[in-house]
C-alpha cells in the first residue's frame, strides 16, 4: 500500500513534462550535466595541484610554547 510503483513515476514524469515543457527539462538536464563535468574537472585539478606541491599538513610545526611552559605542563596534571 505504501510502495511507489513504476506507474506512479510515469504519471509524475508526465506531469513534470506538461508543466515545464520538453525543452525546459532537457535544458535543465544539460545544465546538470555541465555542473557535474565542471565538478569532476575541478576535483582532477585539485589532485594535480596537490601532487605537484607538498602538502601543508606534511610540514612539521615547531613547538610554539615557551621553554618553561613545556616542563610546567606535566606538573599541573598531577593529583596530590
Amino acid at each position: 500500500m505504501g510502495s511507489v510503483s513504476i506507474w506512479h513515476w510515469v504519471v509524475v514524469g508526465i506531469i513534470v513534462m506538461l508543466l515545464f515543457g520538453r525543452g525546459k527539462v532537457s535544458e535543465l538536464m544539460g545544465d546538470v550535466a555541465k555542473g557535474i563535468k565542471s565538478f569532476k574537472k575541478g576535483m582532477a585539478d585539485d589532485d594535480t595541484v596537490a601532487s605537484a606541491q607538498p602538502s601543508e599538513m606534511a610540514k612539521p610545526v615547531p613547538d610554539q610554547r615557551p621553554a618553561g611552559a613545556a616542563q610546567a605542563a606535566p606538573q599541573e596534571h598531577k593529583a596530590g
